[in-house]
């Protein structure tokens, strides 16, 4: 296995992190009418969330799973937050798709509509990898 595998899931926190604020930037920027900063965010945040999802891939391809350590009331709670993390990651894909491809064609009205939806469900999904990356890597290492 390649050394630098072992860093991922620390890049992993960071792509995810980094995409949570420029999620949050975007969504200022758009509430203060400032659309061209509002799309670099999201764009950006789009290219960090791709960054990450290679990333994750890879590292999970050579590695493989990573056992939960924790033991009493706070494995429950991982398990729910990687759940609701796990299946909206899956969700989360062709909502944000959509939503990029709609703002790109100038579908504005349709746009914003789905990115009501999109943005919570995302931010949702990005801080929670960060949760778990804690949980996993740092609080409760195996």
């Amino acid at each position: 296995m390649p050394e630098y595998i072992s860093y991922l899931p620390h890049i992993n926190a960071t792509l995810n992190s980094t995409s949570a604020l420029l999620l949050l930037a975007g969504f200022r920027f758009i509430r203060l009418g400032r659309i061209q900063a509002h799309r670099n965010c999201q764009v950006s945040a789009v290219a960090t969330s791709t960054l990450f999802l290679v990333s994750y891939l890879t590292y999970h391809y050579f590695y493989g799973a990573t056992k939960f350590s924790g033991q009493g009331l706070v494995r429950p709670l991982y398990f729910t937050i990687l759940i609701t993390h796990t299946i909206l990651a899956v969700v989360i894909v062709p909502l944000i798709l959509l939503t990029l491809y709609r703002a790109a064609r100038g579908d504005f009205i349709r746009h914003r509509r789905i990115a009501r939806w999109t943005l919570p469900l995302w931010l949702y999904v990005s801080v929670t990898g960060v949760i778990v990356y804690l949980m996993l890597y740092q609080i409760y290492p195996s």
